[in-house]
């Protein structure tokens, strides 16, 4: 017989013991902040021993240690092995570098635990306000439809989507990319980021539909072949129908000419998705805005504030200039969504119309909180900080007889080598990679690695708000070091 009176569980396993959670809180904030405080002593990185693989891969407990023992257990067996975004020497992967308020808001939004997908309540019009501020930050109409997102890479298939549903000559929701009378073609640079061919390929497009366009030396998309490109597709029967420009490439940091780009669209009648998970963000700096001039001519455009605002991930955000497109995209309206004449259900905005995902977290409110706390001035000094960073960062380059310039520098992303006479260009790659792996695993910096041109080059990608001048003179004298030992 079932027992409709089970006894109360015991405080043993209470899940709500707030006395409990309350000091154990207070203890997770000081060692947060202890933490975050200490930075510059730790290493950026470290290889994960042994014993805490053996840890990190035991099976499924039964028995409970308690909030303070799992605790304990993240203290030894989690913090001290990150990856070091948050590190002030970490330049690897455009990866941001999380402002405490941003820690703490993801914290708040979490003990919240709205779902922003639908129906009206405060975390919903926080993330409207939030939309029409970033709106007028980088200088997108009122009209423009926006959603955040978990990065630049969902913001590029929503973008994508968008495109090619309001682009082809069928309703293609309905017959999908099959049913499309001429197959559609779009077209990027070879700098363009993986996410757009995994976008091309979630949206039924195939990878074949995305032509790869080269670079010029600046490794910026080359116009004049793109051109030829679109000619040459249209005289065999396909349907072009978008350009992909970068605002910030992850190799280099180059950004295409927009204005360019948006005049060749609006010529060829093609939408113009700009991709711009860093860059984008420059245009808050006015010496910057030159190389975005055509930025807000974009059809849609995809940037990231968990790179240059700081913030913890993630978000990210799209914009779509066309509303209408944008909602029919994705709207889909089943009866449990649908809405009420009052009440919850009654609000007119639904972020699931907008995306891919219903069930949403409250992402927005660190960037709320961040741009009230902060004001949107802060960030633009923090992005000029980190640009001129990147300058001398390169001008102490070029000034060392061991190194070199391997890309030009136009933002905050500085590509170089080590070098050394007599040695051939591929035993030169050999010396960098070996450089990078011990500079990365001695802990003192994290930079990447990228292919330029054929060569393997040392990759510094400056988007962090912790590092300051003396970080790069001890990355120089670590490379110079180690460059030394290894000849």
């Amino acid at each position: 017989m079932i027992n409709l009176c089970p006894e109360k569980i015991s405080e043993e396993y209470d899940l709500d013991d707030f006395d409990q959670m309350r000091r154990l809180g207070h203890r997770m904030v000081d060692d947060i902040i202890d933490d975050l405080r200490t930075l510059r002593d730790k290493p950026v990185w470290q290889p994960v021993p042994d014993n805490v693989r053996d840890h990190l891969t035991a099976p499924l407990p039964s028995e409970p240690i308690g909030p303070e023992g799992a605790y304990e257990d993240f203290r030894r067996y989690v913090v001290p092995y990150p990856r070091g975004n948050a590190h002030p020497r970490f330049w690897g992967w455009v990866n941001g570098s999380g402002l405490p308020l941003g820690v703490f808001a993801d914290l708040l939004a979490a003990a919240m635990n709205p779902s922003v997908g639908a129906f009206e309540n405060a975390a919903t019009l926080v993330e409207e306000q939030v939309l029409e501020w970033l709106k007028t930050m980088l200088g997108f109409p009122d009209t423009t439809s926006a959603v955040l997102t978990s990065g630049c890479s969902m913001s590029n298939i929503i973008g994508l989507a968008v495109a090619r549903t309001s682009s082809a000559k069928v309703d293609v929701r309905s017959v999908g990319a099959i049913g499309v009378p001429k197959a559609m073609a779009l077209y990027a640079s070879s700098e363009t980021h993986s996410s757009v061919s995994k976008a091309v390929e979630l949206l039924g497009l195939g990878r074949a539909a995305l032509r790869t366009i080269s670079v010029d030396a600046d490794f910026r998309i080359d116009v004049s072949a793109l051109e030829a490109s679109i000619l040459s597709d249209r005289r065999d029967g396909l349907e072009p129908f978008c350009v992909i420009a970068n605002a910030g490439t992850v190799n280099t940091g180059a950004t295409d000419d927009l204005a360019r780009l948006a005049d060749l669209c609006a010529y060829q009648s093609l939408w113009l998705h700009v991709d711009g998970a860093f860059g984008a963000l420059a245009w808050l700096c006015e010496e910057l805005r030159p190389a975005l001039v055509g930025l807000q001519r974009a059809d849609s455009l995809a940037f990231d504030l968990h790179k240059w605002m700081y913030l913890p991930y993630d978000v990210g955000c799209v914009f779509v200039r066309d509303a209408k497109a944008h909602h029919d995209a994705f709207a889909v309206t089943p009866t449990y969504l649908s809405r009420t004449a009052a009440g919850p259900a009654s609000h007119v905005n639904s972020f699931a119309d907008c995306g891919i995902e219903l069930t949403r977290r409250f992402r927005a409110l660190k960037v709320w909180l961040t741009l009230k706390a902060y004001g949107v001035e802060a960030f633009a000094r923090q992005i000029r900080q980190n640009v001129n960073q990147a300058d001398y960062l390169s001008k102490r380059i070029e000034a060392h007889p061991d190194l070199e310039l391997a890309a030009p520098v136009r933002l905050n992303v500085v590509c170089f080598r080590y070098v050394a006479p007599g040695l051939s260009p591929e035993i030169l790659d050999q010396l960098n990679e070996e450089l990078l792996i011990r500079l990365q695993t001695s802990g003192t910096a994290l930079p990447s690695h990228t292919m330029l041109n054929g060569r393997f080059v040392i990759r510094v990608a400056i988007t962090n708000h912790r590092s300051d001048y003396g970080d790069f003179d001890l990355l120089i004298e670590s490379v110079v070091r180690l460059g030394a030992s290894l000849m």
